[in-house]
């Protein structure tokens, strides 16, 4: 098969030439410097082809490839007119493939989809690590699962790995800027390369990510109705990380401008320091859902040997090109459009290790509760099934004690003013050490920290407050009283305990909560607050 790969003496392009002529294919290396092509193209086998996207396109005319890749980007900046070379290719019925991580450029691709179709040939973009392999691995993850409630990827390459100035240009770009991500049924903004996240990925092999843009962002919540989809990238050194995250703060309050007019910089440094580290990759696909009453966590997980990280983004192209014939027309994203198992025999010469693994992931009252959880309404166990962030809303009326140690409590704590019909959101969010409740009321928000206890009960932290809270349910209510306290780890004695008078029930279907606190040696009441919550979870929709 005759392949052209533009930018094709790139980081990228380069090994996915490599690859394609070990599989046999015609390779013309592409790109503006027919020099650099050529010594390309000479080194590897191939042959060497001058050919600048935003010029003179008839050289490919003349040669007639059946599949053209675009490996050259940055795609965010092909400027007025993104699609001319894809739109070329369909005209002259070439199938074309792209290694794009632009989110807004790997979807508008789709606008081509009709001209596409009637040529009869694909355009797909995005045929990379990302949403190309990834993709891939949720569909294969997700199999027999009823629901999808979390998908949630990294990459995490080794410091040896070349980077390429078109990736650089991309992730300083977006470092600092908003990011919009589907988490809990809902669009959510925060700053890009924050969230950050420690992956376990071997024996002795730990990397920390933050989240970033890519295409799966915005792809994946409607193709795979998920509840939410988050992404992560990382470098392995320490200290490349601070200061990206130290880019990302100063940008995100607007004290610096877009960040890539430092990649030149970025260049330097990670040149000086490219010797230290290792050359070890890894990227990781975890797809967190339910088959029946059960909460699933599937995970793939890659870790790349002997520095040839790099090959992987090429992968999912390679995969692609050998089953070009079976490729249906049109233009769209890459999404699932080659099986795991071809993805993976794509990368069976190279130095990489995957596996899969499948793990309970359990709630945190879930896994307290045990089998007392089916004797909850549904309602309940929806509030308290949450595997990410998810938010909840409703009304709720406040009582405050009149009291000296209530008023202090309340105020100490930041407990609601009193007030009825009173707006109320409680937001939710999971980590591996627990759940952190936000709960908003009009305006108002006091935060605490939830972690497993022994069985049946959970602890729950207020700044230097820890309460150990037991969890009966009797006739479909869960009860949550107050049994131990810590301040400061330090025991509080019994009588020192406030009185917990709060439960969570259900009415005509929908959550109602009456929490009431007292306070010890007689203080009286120090908040009640009563009411109700529904999820504030919607279907996806475009996050622009």
């Amino acid at each position: 098969m005759k392949v052209v790969i533009l930018g094709g003496y790139g980081v990228f392009g380069s090994r996915l030439a490599e690859l394609l002529l070990r599989d046999g294919h015609q390779v013309w290396v592409a790109g503006r410097s027919i020099e650099k092509a050529t010594t390309t193209a000479e080194a590897l086998g191939g042959k060497p082809l001058q050919l600048d996207l935003r010029g003179d396109l008839s050289a490919l005319e003349a040669l007639a490839p059946q599949v053209l890749v675009d490996a050259a980007g940055p795609f965010q900046a092909y400027g007025e007119d993104p699609y001319r070379l894809v739109r070329y290719c369909i005209e002259h019925g070439i199938g074309y493939l792209d290694l794009s991580d632009d989110a807004a450029f790997t979807a508008g691709i789709a606008e081509l989809d009709r001209a596409a179709k009637a040529a009869g040939c694909f355009a797909l973009s995005g045929a990379s690590s990302v949403p190309g392999i990834s993709s891939s691995v949720v569909s294969a993850l997700a199999g027999d699962l009823t629901a999808i409630d979390v998908i949630d990827t990294a990459i995490m390459p080794g410091n040896r790995a070349p980077r390429g100035r078109s990736v650089m240009s991309s992730i300083l770009g977006q470092v600092g800027a908003p990011l919009r991500l589907w988490r809990g049924g809902q669009w959510r903004q925060i700053p890009c390369w924050s969230n950050r996240r420690v992956y376990r990925l071997d024996k002795g092999l730990r990397r920390a990510a933050w989240c970033i843009g890519v295409p799966d962002l915005f792809l994946f919540p409607k193709h795979f109705g998920a509840g939410s989809v988050l992404f992560r990238a990382g470098l392995e050194l320490g200290s490349m990380n601070a200061g990206l995250r130290l880019l990302s703060i100063l940008r995100s309050k607007g004290l610096m401008p877009a960040g890539r007019f430092l990649v030149p910089m970025a260049q330097f440094v990670a040149r000086l320091l490219q010797s230290l580290g290792s050359d070890r990759g890894a990227m990781v696909v975890e797809v967190t859902g339910r088959k029946g009453d059960e909460a699933l966590r599937r995970r793939w997980t890659l870790v790349a040997e002997a520095g040839e990280g790099p090959y992987i983004p090429t992968v999912a192209a390679r995969a692609l090109i050998r089953r070009a014939a079976k490729i249906a027309p049109g233009a769209r994203a890459c999404l699932a459009e080659a099986g795991l198992s071809e993805i993976e025999a794509a990368m069976a010469d190279l130095t990489v290790r995957s596996e899969r693994t499948e793990s309970p992931c359990p709630s945190l009252f879930r896994a307290a509760l045990n089998e007392r959880w089916k004797a909850l309404p549904a309602s309940v166990r929806r509030l308290h099934s949450v595997q990410d962030m998810e938010s909840f809303s409703g009304r709720a009326e406040v009582v405050r004690g009149s009291g000296l140690l209530a008023r202090l409590a309340a105020f100490f704590f930041r407990f609601p003013r009193a007030g009825s019909n009173v707006a109320i959101t409680v937001t939710k969010l999971r980590s591996d050490k627990g759940e952190t409740w936000e709960r908003d009321f009009a305006g108002r928000r006091f935060r605490s920290y939830l972690s497993a206890s022994r069985p049946y009960h959970y602890k729950e932290r207020f700044w230097a407050f820890d309460y150990e809270q037991e969890l009966p349910v009797e006739q479909a209510t869960l009860h949550l009283p107050v049994r131990r306290g810590w301040f400061l780890g330090l025991p509080i004695p019994r009588a020192l305990l406030p009185r917990s008078e709060s439960r969570e029930f259900e009415i005509d279907g929908r959550f109602h909560f009456d929490v009431g606190l007292i306070a010890p040696l007689g203080g009286g009441l120090i908040v009640r607050y009563r009411g109700w919550l529904i999820p504030d979870a919607a279907e996806p929709g475009d996050p622009a």
